[in-house]
């Protein structure tokens, strides 16, 4: 796995950092621009392979409150062989990270890495040089002579160079990361929205057996007064992985019923609309009780929410059968 000079990449070609447009799922008009990492990531891929990432997005209704937090939702790998014929595979990293991204991406093939966001220049004024955090990237191309590496991160494409690359690229305490790298243009179905609707179906009938905002609402409360008596930036964690989480994963979940049938699922994508409002305004009604210390009106500002989710399921059983 010898160094090169040029520029090695891009593996996904016909995209340049500095004029790169992002999906519509990452428009700034949307009640959750940025999602997981993870998510966002495959959304910015698919869509600059020239696919619709809206097809995938089938699994949301998976999600279920896992007693700390909500379901942290991520593309199945299995959906995304499926309809864009991509094959993601573990990486197993036996030389230095650097010189897998190089082997790989000259086969075409990018590469998933988990790295720290401290690093990162796209997140300045969140975590860039002020809090390291781990997230994941998709490298896409890369220089050694020149240290500069294109990215996907979060809602776009970006790049990083000088300082940036030699720490994305080293090791902490002789730990290696976890990576995945990417065999792109497998087969893919004729009728994309035919094989949409049936993993929909098949997630769908994943769900979760009891209402999982109804068993957050039952912890909310005593969650609550816990973030509160923590520190300030503590807030913004617990939000991250519950109410984030859970209005984000419905506003995907609205997107892929307009996009698989907007006439036949509008009763359906109208309370995901809901669950993922109802979510932000539950966010900030949580952030001024934290603040005031005054938690009694939390929980049973749940319960809409609760309500809301049964009639999306109501909704979405009486269309698939």
């Amino acid at each position: 796995m010898s160094m090169v000079e040029e520029l090695v990449g891009p593996a996904i070609a016909g995209i340049d950092a500095r004029a790169y447009r992002q999906h519509m799922l990452h428009g700034p008009e949307r009640d959750w621009p940025q999602t997981n990492c993870y998510v966002d990531l495959w959304i910015e891929m698919l869509h600059a392979l020239g696919h619709e990432p809206r097809a995938a997005l089938g699994f949301t209704l998976a999600q279920d409150f896992e007693g700390d937090q909500f379901t942290f939702f991520k593309f199945p790998l299995e959906d995304l062989a499926v309809l864009y014929g991509v094959e993601t595979m573990e990486l197993s990293i036996y030389d230095n990270v650097e010189a897998h991204c190089l082997t790989q991406i000259a086969r075409g093939r990018p590469v998933l890495v988990e790295v720290d966001g401290f690093h990162l220049p796209d997140t300045r004024g969140v975590s860039y040089q002020l809090e390291h955090t781990k997230t994941t990237i998709g490298v896409n191309a890369l220089s050694p002579q020149a240290r500069q590496l294109d990215y996907f991160h979060n809602e776009g494409y970006f790049s990083l160079s000088g300082a940036d690359y030699d720490a994305i690229f080293g090791t902490s305490a002789g730990l290696f990361p976890y990576v995945e790298f990417v065999k792109l243009g497998g087969p893919q179905p004729d009728d994309l929205k035919g094989a949409a609707r049936v993993l929909l179906g098949k997630h769908f009938a994943r769900r979760p057996g009891v209402n999982p905002i109804a068993a957050f609402g039952a912890r909310f409360g005593e969650q609550a007064r816990a973030v509160g008596e923590r520190e300030p930036a503590f807030f913004h964690k617990y939000a991250f992985n519950t109410l984030r989480q859970l209005g984000a994963n419905f506003e995907l979940c609205a997107a892929h019923l307009d996009w698989l049938d907007a006439d036949a699922f509008a009763a359906a994508a109208s309370e995901a609309r809901a669950l993922s409002s109802g979510a932000k305004v539950l966010q900030f009604q949580m952030a001024r009780a934290t603040a005031r210390k005054k938690y009694e009106a939390l929980e049973p500002a749940v319960a809409p929410l609760a309500e809301t989710y049964d009639r999306l399921l109501r909704a979405i059983g009486a269309e698939i059968g």
